[in-house]
């Protein structure tokens, strides 16, 4: 049974107390069972932690003049009240303790916070909230402060929620000093009123739902703590409230002047230091034996290896094996060949893919690239017949964009019962809310969703998911896909910053017809393809000059930045923005980019307002597995740029991946990886067999004429040529229900490996005798 409260003395006849004694004395008190502690402290350190009953008894502390670390390493079922202010490192480590500072706070409070809350009553100095984090095990950590923090602070923060309410400061020029969030990779911080000088380690964005059902659910509790419940109605107007989330890894990284792409092609050099370690020799041998008793023996390997561009095609599709079809007259099983992969061949392959595909076709070691663009449009009209049969699993997907509807397509072609959810009142996602009419011509991408929704995909458009319908999809269907693109714009926290219009919003507007109005001049912070979009919707708005400004080597593809140049645009980098005004960008080396409207287009981020914040990590993105399973719910999925923003065809692939792990998590088998075969080496593809075409005359032959020029990698062109120079006539075809193969008979070859240097599409590889015994 506890006690009544004990006082602890700071000062006693006079004397002030050390640290020791003082923690000594509540130490013996707390073995005599006292739970509850008043501290008349004198500039004592560490009061309030790390201690426990051995009961579990909660301990309560009530301090004045606290010296450093009071409430270090807190733990659970500690609460410490602070009546007054108090120096650096408030709640330093804390493991679980509720602190509360009726005043302000020294530096570094809540430094490297764990768990637990810390509320303070007024505002705290430099480096506040630096190196907070969070074990996914116990509770997050939460640091509430009701006016403003200094500058550095939240450096390096890992986890946690940080709340800074700007009371009283709503006309200071930062709310979060100056420099603050540097080197931060994980957290949220929420504040109200301005900032200026934030790191570019993170994104400045507007709030969603779930964020303002915490601060709502927050705010009352953290102001009764405070005994500060008068300014509830003021800090409770959402209208002012922002939040910083860190940039992911990939957001992060800047690319450099060179690629390894563009180091590869043109400064590799061809037997030096990085020249491959080991080169098939084709070596014949001098003594001619057979069977086991070659040196060397073939084998046919038929698309053991991916073609480079299917290998570079983020929805695997074959192109060596469409092209084979058209090789064999079989322009229908050709032209629906790309259906079983994705169900968007003409408005995304053939319209706005930069077609990775073509950047690494192997004839461009001959001329100019096979036409697989031009491939993709020939399939506009092309249709497969689903005839799985009809499943009785009905599957749930939020968002009909690229990786939603993919999903749909591919569970659609399975028999499954598909019901797309969409908030929006049209179907189609970025594709058909974002991308210029010129890129994208609305007629194709119109027939491409009919084809889709004819399937019996059934689409419920204005139906926004909140979290009462997401908890009923995960019940009702038995499965649920999570497509929800990423919709909601980034913005980097420079001052002016809120005179920007946002790409995202801008393109949105011009596609549904509404002429947002733009200046004549226009700059665009943002090099990306996003970015050139926006680029070609201001001169479509009227704009007359349109500069693009990035920090970095423009991420954009080449074919987008033409297309920009070519009405006219500039492209700058690298340009770092210090300030927006109304008079344009003015640039960290003071140099004004005039403009009477910046838009910018640095990223979107998807809205997981719907989904328990216990799903998320700790940069707000839903924890997930390789499988893309949430790690939450093996039932719900996540896919798309709701996992990673990328190309269309990033969405579509990863849609159809995630539609293949719904079947066969709901069959019982084993969930894919989705692992490629490895792309086939160069060196082993003969471009000797090719003559170079002048590029002009490639223009103008059909696309069906590219069955000459596709140099099939890794894929048999049935050229019968190793058939007919084997030396020992050890070759055979073979061909059973019009499917066929190459055989070597090891009782008649010789192992000379001319079968090898001969393909032209590196099919027959030779193999040391030695490999041959080791395996077996």
């Amino acid at each position: 049974m506890s006690k009544e409260t004990v006082k602890i003395q700071g000062i006693i006849d006079g004397k002030r107390v050390s640290t020791q004694n003082l923690l000594k004395n509540v130490y013996a008190k707390l073995e005599d069972g006292y739970t509850e502690f008043e501290v008349d402290a004198s500039g004592q350190h560490n009061i309030g932690g790390p201690l426990w009953t051995s009961d579990g008894k909660p301990l309560k502390f009530t301090v004045k003049n606290p010296g450093q670390r009071v409430g270090s390493m807190g733990m659970p079922g500690t609460e410490i009240i602070i009546n007054g202010s108090a120096p650096a490192d408030v709640g330093w480590l804390n493991a679980g303790a509720t602190i509360i500072l009726n005043g302000d706070g020294g530096d570094t409070t809540a430094h490297c916070a764990a768990s637990g809350k810390i509320y303070v009553a007024g505002r705290t100095g430099t480096r506040s909230g630096a190196l907070m984090k969070h074990d996914p095990k116990f509770p997050s950590p939460e640091f509430w402060v009701l006016k403003t923090v200094g500058s550095f602070s939240f450096e390096f923060m890992g986890g946690g929620v940080a709340v800074v309410c700007g009371l009283g400061a709503e006309d200071s020029a930062s709310v979060l000093g100056d420099r603050s969030c540097v080197g931060m990779v994980g957290g949220t911080v929420y504040f109200r009123g301005n900032v200026k000088g934030l790191s570019n380690d993170v994104w400045l964005m507007d709030l969603d739902e779930s964020d303002k059902d915490f601060l709502l659910a927050g705010i009352p509790e953290f102001l009764e703590k405070i005994d500060r419940k008068d300014a509830l109605s003021i800090i409770s107007d959402m209208s002012g409230w922002k939040k910083i989330i860190a940039k992911t890894f990939e957001e992060k990284k800047v690319k450099s002047l060179m690629s390894i792409r563009d180091f590869r092609l043109g400064q590799w050099v061809e037997g030096g230091i990085f020249g491959d370690l080991l080169q098939e020799d084709y070596y014949v041998a001098n003594y001619v034996e057979t069977g086991d008793l070659r040196l060397k023996y073939p084998e046919w390997q038929n698309a053991r290896y991916s073609a480079p561009c299917e290998y570079n095609c983020p929805v695997f599709i074959p192109t060596q094996k469409r092209i084979a079809l058209l090789r064999q007259g079989k322009v229908k099983e050709a032209l629906e060949l790309v259906l079983e992969y994705s169900p968007f061949p003409a408005s995304v392959c053939g319209q706005v893919c930069p077609n990775l595909c073509q950047d690494i076709c192997s004839r461009k070691k001959v001329d100019i690239p096979v036409k697989i663009k031009q491939l993709g449009q020939l399939s506009k009209e092309a249709d497969i017949v689903f005839d799985a049969p009809e499943r009785a699993e009905k599957v749930a997907i939020i968002g009909s964009g690229s990786a939603g509807l993919s999903a749909a397509w591919h569970l659609r072609k399975l028999g499954y019962q598909v019901d797309v959810y969409e908030q929006d009142s049209v179907v189609g996602g970025k594709l058909k809310q974002v991308i210029p009419n010129e890129r994208l011509a609305q007629e194709i991408l119109a027939a491409e969703l009919k084809r889709i929704l004819d399937k019996g995909v059934n689409v419920k458009t204005n139906s926004k998911v909140d979290k009462d319908l997401f908890d009923k999809l995960c019940k009702d269907y038995s499965a649920v896909i999570v497509a929800v693109g990423a919709h909601i714009p980034v913005v980097i926290p420079f001052e002016g910053h809120e005179k920007l219009v946002k790409g995202l919003d801008f393109l949105k507007e011009i596609n549904k017809g509404q002429k947002p109005a733009v200046g004549e001049k226009v700059v665009v912070i943002g090099a990306g393809n996003a970015a050139m979009d926006v680029v070609i919707g201001a001169y479509e708005m009227g704009a007359k000059e349109v500069t693009a400004i990035d920090i970095q080597k423009p991420a954009a593809f080449e074919a987008e930045m033409e297309h920009a140049r070519h009405l006219g645009a500039k492209i700058l980098w690298p340009v770092f923005t210090q300030k927006v005004t109304d008079d344009g960008v003015v640039t960290k080396d003071g140099k004004l980019i005039p403009a009477d409207t910046v838009i910018i287009a640095v990223g979107d981020r998807p809205d997981f307002s719907f989904i328990d914040k216990s799903w998320l990590n700790e940069k707000g993105l839903v924890k997930m597995n390789e499988y893309f399973q949430c790690e939450a719910d093996e039932k719900v999925f996540i896919t798309g740029d709701a996992i990673k923003q990328g190309l269309f065809t990033h969405a579509l692939g990863d849609g159809r991946k995630a539609a293949i792990n719904v079947d066969k998590l709901l069959n019982g088998r084993k969930l894919d990886k989705f692992e490629k075969a490895p792309v086939i080496p160069q060196d082993k593809v003969k471009d000797a067999y090719y003559h170079p075409m002048n590029p002009q005359r490639v223009e103008e032959l059909e696309t069906e004429d590219e069955t000459g020029r596709c140099m099939s990698c890794g894929f048999c062109r049935d050229c019968s040529f190793c058939l007919e120079v084997c030396p020992e006539q050890a070759i055979t075809r073979k061909e059973v229900d019009g499917k066929f193969e190459y055989l070597s008979n090891p009782a008649k070859c010789i192992g000379c490996g001319i079968c090898a240097g001969v393909c032209p599409c590196g099919v027959w590889t030779m193999y040391e005798m030695t490999e041959k015994y080791i395996e077996s």
